[in-house]
């Protein structure tokens, strides 16, 4: 922002010529208080406007945040899942939201805007209530609607998206209103709306100094400022409007009285005019500089915000080239901080805030930046680095001021926080590159337990490239048919027939080339694709199956698949559409399956039992609760884990673990299956005890379903006419 003159600058314009042209003092008094008073009233009207404008965009933000926050209430309660339970919807209306729903007016949409929860005034509210504000918000939802799916958080579950925010009016009345994104299997959008009346307008206005803000058809004429409020209607312009205190007032009843009063005293009434000109600029000049500071500083903790960090990162980096000097850019993020919100609310969370500005600030030196980017998000430059321990050791003072307890209201809560740390010049010298590799780190601290920090490393890089990769394009290559299946056949223990083959999935990339499972299949239950990407998996195998009649075909599920709870139907209608017999299909499952709902789970896999489903336990021997299953649930088959018969010696202790499993296996009548053999010895050895079947290496690792045909001597055209039959 431009500055105002100063007031040294404008008395010496003005002091000569007034001495210089004594006789036409009238004239050029009228004529230099006329430019002043223009001057200083456009000076003081953008001021006025500047104050206007960034305490609306403040009014805008903090609304946003409550409906953020009332949203990822909703999420939690899951009312964005239908049908929607009026219990649980009344519940919300008379928790600790229910100061926010009763000023506001509040909708969950579908994507048709059909209502699945609202409140007016604290009551529940309808479709025929949307509908009649739906104009204030069409605009807003639009905004939040074109924003990228990359901007949700990177976490499991159910997130929330930063939203949008306007300020429109419908002709009668101005409201701010917001919206935002939860997203579960499908986007849902949550609007809000706060009106702007008289006692709003004017809590804006008081601790602005205006006489007053009102909403008006019409900019001019009055003597003020006024700022265009967004149309929903079509009804035509409307603006926000106050009166201002303009400086020319004072200055015009001054001058008037000054040469009616004493025009002979021309000299002593400019040296007046000149000195108070001098002290409104001065006035002005000050007002002006905190705009400024505003600008750059976060208002509730009083620190710099993103814009002055980067302006800071930037001097700091081309300082330390000129020397041999380091610095770290640290990103916080506070752990717990909306379990604080949702227990003790904002204003709790606010005092929470500025205490953690101010134990943060207590730990740097004057040369170091400490800033916040918003919500529970801080920045840290450390200056003066000349080795990774000194980062270290900031770090670590951070997490020890961190956790411990803080009073706010309505008690004692502990948090923490997870920091990233990216060091210049060893990860980079450019400000964009050191801070999107400090949020690396941060959201490897974040995965890797919280309350904890973590320096940046360049395989932190590549997995996050990777995971970008993941959610990009994963779902793409799902509905497009891009994955392919391999199959690792399971042979008799004589190694000589096979009995059937393990499904297992791969992604070849077309940019990034062939993907593993390993690299993917976690990220996708994180990000919700493990759903459709388990289905594909089991069509394709039962697809596939039809090529080898009489072979089972094993397929690996997630715990999150098995706890849908349409599980059972969605495999069974695969299984029934691909018109195979559901003996042939074979599930394997982890304890993960059951450790979580063992009631569920039981339920589930004796009706799959009941269908003709095989079920397999994987990885048995691993857990620490595998004989208990075994006793409890309905298994056909456990699978001996691979680590059991690495480096194993047939008079070692895996030999003897290898050995009790089997005989366990036999004796509750189960099909006992070895994992991961490779050498002749241990093919020997397992068939000795009594293993029924083997899996590995020795006899194939997982091939094409071609490869598949050749093992089993299938003709290619045979193949594809048994795929068809």
């Amino acid at each position: 922002m431009k500055g105002f003159p100063s007031p040294t600058t404008v008395a010496t314009r003005l002091v000569w010529p007034m001495a210089a042209l004594i006789l036409l003092i009238l004239l050029l008094s009228g004529s230099v208080f006329w430019w002043m008073s223009r001057t200083l009233d456009q000076a003081a009207m953008q001021d006025e406007r500047a104050r206007v404008t960034l305490a609306l965009n403040d009014l805008r933000q903090h609304t946003l945040e409550r409906l953020r926050a009332f949203a990822t209430t909703l999420a939690e309660a899951k009312v964005s899942r239908p049908p929607v339970d009026p219990v649980g919807t009344a519940a919300i209306l008379t928790s600790e939201n229910k100061s926010l729903t009763r000023q506001w007016a509040i909708f969950l949409l579908d994507t048709d805007n059909s209502v699945l929860f609202g409140s007016v005034g604290g009551r529940v509210a309808g479709q025929h209530d949307f509908d009649a504000r739906q104009v204030i918000f069409d605009a807003v939802a639009r905004d939040v609607r074109q924003k990228e799916i990359s901007e949700l958080p990177l976490h499991a579950g159910t997130a929330v998206t930063s939203g949008a925010t306007r300020i429109v009016h419908d002709g009668w009345s101005a409201y701010v209103v917001a919206a935002t994104t939860i997203s579960n299997e499908s986007p849902h959008i949550v609007v809000g709306a706060s009106e702007l009346d008289a006692r709003a307008l004017a809590e804006i206005a008081g601790p602005l100094g205006l006489q007053e803000l009102r909403l008006t058809a019409s900019n001019g004429p009055h003597r003020g400022g006024a700022i265009a409020v967004d149309d929903a209607t079509d009804r035509g312009p409307a603006f926000l409007v106050w009166q201002s205190s303009l400086p020319s007032a004072l200055i015009n009843s001054q001058a008037l009285t000054a040469i009616g009063a004493i025009a002979l005293l021309t000299l002593a009434f400019a040296a007046g005019i000149l000195l108070h000109v001098r002290g409104q600029l001065i006035e002005l000049n000050r007002r002006q500089e905190q705009v400024q500071r505003l600008a750059g500083h976060d208002s509730l903790s009083g620190l710099p915000n993103r814009l002055l960090f980067g302006m800071r990162l930037d001097q700091e980096l081309a300082r330390i080239k000129r020397s041999d000097e380091g610095l770290a850019v640290m990103f916080l993020d506070l752990d717990r901080f909306k379990d604080v919100n949702d227990t003790y609310g904002h204003e709790a969370g606010d005092m929470l805030i500025r205490i953690v500005a101010r134990r943060l600030s207590n730990l740097l030196r004057g040369a170091d930046t400490l800033a916040r980017f918003g919500g529970d998000e801080f920045a840290i430059i450390q200056t003066d680095v000349k080795d990774p321990r000194d980062a270290e050791a900031l770090a670590r003072r951070i997490l020890d001021a961190l956790t411990m307890p803080c009073e706010v209201p309505g008690g004692s809560v502990t948090i923490g926080v997870s920091i990233g740390v990216a060091l210049s010049p060893r990860n980079g010298t450019e400000r964009e590159t050191l801070m999107r590799l400090a949020d690396t780190a941060l959201y490897q601290a974040k995965n890797g337990g919280r309350n904890r920090y973590s320096f940046f490393e360049r395989q932190m890089d590549e997995a996050l490239r990777l995971r970008k990769v993941v959610e990009d394009d994963l779902r793409a290559a799902i509905l497009a048919d891009e994955l392919e299946l391999h199959y690792q056949p399971q042979y008799k223990a004589n190694g000589e027939e096979i009995v059937g083959v393990e499904a297992l999935v791969r992604w070849p990339h077309p940019q990034h080339g062939m993907i593993p499972p390993q690299q993917f299949i976690a990220i996708a239950e994180e990000r919700g694709l493990i759903i459709p990407l388990g289905e594909w998996v089991l069509r394709k195998a039962c697809e596939d199956a039809k090529r080898w009649p009489g072979l089972r075909i094993a397929v690996n599920v997630s715990p999150i698949q098995f706890r849908q709870r349409d599980f059972v139907s969605s495999v069974m209608t695969i299984i029934e559409t691909a018109d195979i017999d559901p003996t042939r299909v074979e599930l394997e499952v982890t304890e993960g399956v059951v450790m979580d709902d063992a009631d569920a789970a039981e339920d589930a896999m004796m009706e799959l039992r009941a269908r003709g489903v095989r079920l397999a336990l994987d990885d048995f021997g691993t857990g620490y609760s595998s004989l208990i299953y075994l006793r409890r649930f309905a298994f056909d088959k456990i699978k001996i884990d691979r680590s059991f018969l690495e480096s194993m010696e047939t008079t070692g202790e895996s030999a003897i673990l290898v050995h009790s499993v089997v005989h366990l296996g036999r004796a509750l009548g189960l099909t006992v299956t070895a994992e991961g053999v490779e050498t002749s010895e241990q093919h020997r050895f397992l068939q000795a005890l009594g293993c029924h079947e083997l899996q590995g290496y020795l006899f194939s690792k997982p091939v094409p379903a071609d490869a598949i045909d050749r093992l089993l001597g299938i003709e290619p055209d045979k193949g594809r006419t048994g795929a068809v039959a």
